[in-house]
């Protein structure tokens, strides 16, 4: 009986502050600042994502995510606070992979790394600045995060993820997405996918090009593009012809809008087929997959 008056309270809080909004269309939406909502969380004693959840089961939209409800709905945001996505790797790909995710409002970003800044990663990697370098990945990653979404929690695994750890440091997630710079990783990440049954949002770069694949534990996955050979080499062309600033933010974009379909439900995600973008030529191809 006490949880449920406290929740009608919360609604009631809510609806009360809630303010109109006239969508470009004349469209009017109710919502509610960033302020309001963080006002409520702060006198109700919960968090942020609870008042937001709320907020948008009674149709109330956090202004925040205005520009999201057109594409995802309600119920997609609904589930984007829900969710916990796990990120291996905080550099080129997975540091902008971690940024997109939580401006996009999932709840809980899981980031495994075990490396420091340093002066080569400035080229790409979004979350590494001049005042940074020599400061863990992970630390940094968190704290950014927090910045942009006050929903959004983190954990963080300041570790290297190996076939021993893989299953504990992923068990909690939904979603895994790909940060990281060597097939070896790659595999045991997807092998630990398989295991609990999640899927995995694979993605390599190497100068002006970067491919991309969706494995749900039943599709064939890494083995189709690699072959099973045991002498698969740790890293590949990208040692030659590096990874300059735009290609990461390319791939990794499409890595998020995977995510964001997987959770919503919203769009068909890449599986059984790898994508291939090369930013070079302007070309994007696919190629289809053994199932």
């Amino acid at each position: 009986m006490e949880s449920n008056t406290a929740d009608k309270d919360i609604i009631r809080y809510i609806a009360g502050s809630a303010e109109a909004y006239f969508a470009p269309d004349g469209k009017r939406l109710p919502v509610i600042s960033l302020k309001t909502a963080a006002s409520i969380a702060n006198s109700q004693g919960i968090s942020t994502k609870e008042v937001e959840i709320t907020a948008l089961k009674q149709g109330i939209v956090p202004r925040r995510y205005l520009r999201n409800i057109g594409t995802i709905g309600l119920v997609g945001q609904i589930k984007l606070l829900q969710s916990t996505v796990a990120v291996v790797g905080a550099g080129g790909l997975g540091g902008t992979v971690i940024e997109l995710l939580a401006r996009q409002g999932v709840g809980h970003l899981i980031i495994i790394d075990n490396d420091c800044f340093t002066e080569r990663d400035l080229n790409r990697q979004i979350m590494s600045t001049e005042e940074n370098l020599g400061e863990y990945k992970v630390t940094v990653a968190a704290k950014r995060a927090g910045e942009i979404n006050s929903a959004t929690t983190v954990t963080t695994f300041r570790e290297r993820l190996t076939k021993e750890n893989a299953q504990k440091l992923l068990g909690s997630a939904q979603v895994v997405a790909d940060g990281l710079d060597n097939l070896p990783s790659r595999l045991a990440v997807e092998q630990a996918c398989r295991q609990l049954a999640i899927p995995y949002v694979y993605a390599s770069i190497a100068g002006f090009g970067g491919q991309l694949m969706t494995i749900f534990p039943e599709d064939t996955g890494l083995s189709s593009v690699y072959g099973s050979s045991n002498t698969i080499p740790g890293q590949g062309i990208e040692t030659k012809i590096g990874n300059p600033t735009a290609t990461p933010a390319i791939i990794a974009a499409l890595q998020v809008q995977e995510v964001v379909k997987i959770i919503t439900g919203v769009g068909k995600p890449a599986r059984n087929q790898i994508l291939l973008v090369d930013a070079r030529e302007c070309i994007i191809d696919k190629i289809e997959l053994g199932r």
